[in-house]
């Protein structure tokens, strides 16, 4: 993973070059927008366990899936189903910090949707639960840091498909 600073700082550095023009207005606007990230990640960190209960209720708790047979029975299966949303929260909170995608793709999604699949995990209710998270989390952290986390939660919910 690396911040938007080091993913800008780095190939101008390798070229002996300065920052200009597009790569200055990105760090304009990650710097601008930093009080606003780092407010909604101290929100969604205090409030994790709680966002994960709410999305799983809106999403998860009412259909087959909860039933004998279904992919979150028994109670091991379930504690599966909510300790991946925890970490998708997690390492989505994370790149919203950064402003880069790449630790999603290293250490979520690389390999997760096959993994899903030979595990008989089905995708479409993680999917779901994952849209409820995003609902939530604009409900802690107000819209403009909303859009912002939803932006990673997407690039989860996009590499699952």
């Amino acid at each position: 993973m690396q911040d938007t600073i080091t993913s800008l700082i780095n190939p101008a550095d390798e070229k002996g070059q300065y920052l200009e023009g597009n790569e200055l207005d990105k760090l304009k606007q990650y710097f601008q927008t930093g009080t606003l990230r780092v407010k909604a990640a101290n929100q969604i960190g205090s409030s994790a366990d709680s966002v994960i209960s709410e999305s799983v209720e809106k999403s998860l708790l009412y259909g087959d899936i909860t039933l004998p047979g279904g992919n979150m029975y028994p109670t091991r299966r379930y504690a599966a189903c909510l300790r991946d949303l925890t970490y998708f929260l997690r390492y989505a909170t994370y790149a919203m910090l950064a402003a880069d995608i790449s630790i999603l793709d290293e250490r979520v999604l690389n390999g997760l949707k096959d993994t899903y699949s030979s595990l008989g995990v089905p995708i479409e209710p993680t999917i779901q639960a994952l849209q409820a998270m995003k609902e939530v989390v604009t409900q802690r952290v107000g819209t403009e840091a909303g859009q912002e986390m939803d932006v990673y939660l997407d690039h989860i919910i996009n590499g699952l498909r």
